[in-house]
């Protein structure tokens, strides 16, 4: 299934934005996990740049590695699920079970696009 422009253009932000709610998920959990003010700040920062710099070398469009599909898919698997068990202990499972419906959705129209762009189909 080939998204039109404008579907295929709010997909690829949406796909940005859900990158960047793990991120900021990653940082509310590192602030909140810790007593010590030095080491809330350290994981606070620390566990976001992890995972951004993991993403960026294996899992971005641009990424410095290239991976077979199973291998950037096990990276994001692994992203979006850290993710998830940050946003579930933060905030129970309401906002975990809503991040994995929009991140499922995005990934699977995103999927769809991208394969029958690749075989040229319209």
């Amino acid at each position: 299934m080939r998204l039109p422009a404008p579907l295929r253009a709010i997909n690829e932000v949406l796909a940005f934005l859900v990158e960047i709610v793990a991120l900021v998920a990653f940082a509310r959990w590192g602030w909140r996990s810790a007593e010590n003010t030095a080491l809330r700040l350290l994981l606070a920062v620390a566990l976001p740049g992890v995972a951004a710099v993991v993403w960026g070398l294996y899992a971005s469009p641009k990424a410095r590695f290239t991976l077979p599909v199973a291998g950037v898919v096990g990276v994001k698997v692994l992203v979006f699920a850290c993710a998830v068990a940050a946003l579930y202990d933060l905030d129970g499972s309401g906002s975990a079970l809503s991040y994995v419906i929009v991140v499922a959705a995005n990934t699977a129209l995103l999927t769809m696009d991208r394969r029958a762009r690749a075989r040229g189909n319209a």
